[in-house]
């Protein structure tokens, strides 16, 4: 069996989720199945080369799983003709500058999303990657969920009849960091470092609705910073300049209302950090992260308004379990594979930079929204060529 080795620059890795979803659950574990199985036979291993400022940290990193390979220096890892592909999971201040540094070296690219801070730039990114003739990816990693795969089966095979609605809830409490530390970075907290809550989350959405249910056509959205001050890695406070919490009413294609909640400003009382709850004419269903449950329109029992009585139905026991079927592997091991197939064989890899750019669109369409007190329409993106 033939088995190729690809080089891929790796930057951003010490950070949370570009260490653990794509440096150790996806690089190092597809390496450690034997490499991506190709098509036509044979497998592709990965070779990372680690990049970033911080050298303690690279070096830290590189000599805890055995990796060869990490620099200071991104250029000099552009440069070197063994590399094939760009990884970036920065900062989202960070990541335009490099990203277009990468396709200038004539690398193929996958990015974190969103892809930059401004529609402007990540429509630039993306006619920059098709004049230069490399392959594109954005990771759209909550696509690959088993809760969300098993809703687009029922999407798929016509269980829900017209589909009338999408209501989502997603966020938990992320503690200020003065008295417990803090689960997610202090950038994010930070508009000048591109963070926020809507910026983060809105390009999620957006492919999670595309992808599921239908085109988004306009957006209504109220942004806020519940929690004005915070405290960061090393305890010191400061102000924070970014939202923290979005409320969204989003219009789809064929006349579907999508309503999701995002905030790091609540606390939990759902199964899962995200749900989905899809209501059609013939049947409703709701997804997290892993379970789906659906209820069907011979099964939908019928309740009756009466406040003057306790109620005594067990709503939750009146749903089904919709089965696996499958087995379902990490979601971002998933898509690296996906992207690896896309560049060794072109295979199909829909969820490209100008996929990326749609996420960032309804973004800044978003924080408009917001701003202005107003519904906002979203226009189709022209890349010019299509």
């Amino acid at each position: 069996m033939t088995v190729r080795t690809l080089g891929v620059v790796m930057n951003g890795v010490t950070g949370r989720m570009g260490y653990r979803q794509h440096l150790l659950r996806s690089v190092l574990a597809i390496n450690e199945a034997g490499g991506v199985p190709l098509a036509g036979g044979g497998r592709v291993r990965l070779r990372p080369i680690l990049a970033g400022r911080n050298a303690g940290k690279l070096r830290a990193l590189a000599d805890r799983h055995g990796i060869a390979d990490w620099t200071t220096d991104l250029d000099a890892a552009l440069a070197d003709p063994e590399t094939e592909i760009y990884f970036d999971a920065q900062v989202t201040s960070a990541r335009v500058g490099a990203v277009t540094r990468a396709i200038e070296a004539g690398k193929h690219v996958y990015a974190e999303k969103p892809t930059a801070e401004s529609l402007e730039d990540a429509i630039t990114l993306a006619k920059a990657a098709r004049a230069a003739g490399v392959k594109n990816g954005v990771v759209q990693d909550k696509l690959f969920l088993p809760g969300l795969r098993k809703l687009k089966r029922l999407v798929d095979g016509g269980f829900f009849g017209r589909i009338l609605s999408v209501r989502g809830e997603f966020g938990y409490w992320v503690f200020e960091g003065d008295w417990q530390e803090a689960q997610r970075p202090s950038w994010n907290y930070r508009a000048e470092d591109g963070g926020g809550i809507v910026l983060d989350m809105f390009p999620h959405w957006h492919y999670v609705l595309e992808n599921l249910f239908g085109r988004v056509e306009a957006v209504t959205a109220r942004a806020v910073t519940h929690v004005p001050r915070r405290w960061d890695e090393n305890r010191a406070p400061y102000d924070a300049t970014a939202d923290d919490a979005a409320y969204g009413i989003f219009e789809l294609d064929g006349g579907i209302v999508a309503q999701i909640n995002s905030s790091w400003t609540t606390r939990v009382f759902r199964d899962e950090l995200v749900e989905f709850q899809v209501d059609g004419t013939e049947g409703s269903a709701v997804a997290g992260l892993r379970r789906c449950r659906v209820q069907h329109r011979a099964m939908t029992p019928k309740p009756v308004w009466n406040p003057d009585l306790p109620v005594t139905e067990k709503f939750r026991d009146q749903w089904q379990e919709v089965p696996d079927n499958e087995d379902f592997d990490n979601g971002f091991k998933v898509q690296w594979e996906m992207f690896v197939r896309h560049v060794v064989e072109d295979a199909p890899f829909p969820h490209d930079f100008a996929a990326g750019a749609r996420g960032v669109q309804l973004a800044e369409a978003g924080l408009l929204s917001s701003a202005e007190g107003r519904r906002v329409e979203l226009a189709p993106i022209d890349l010019g060529g299509e």
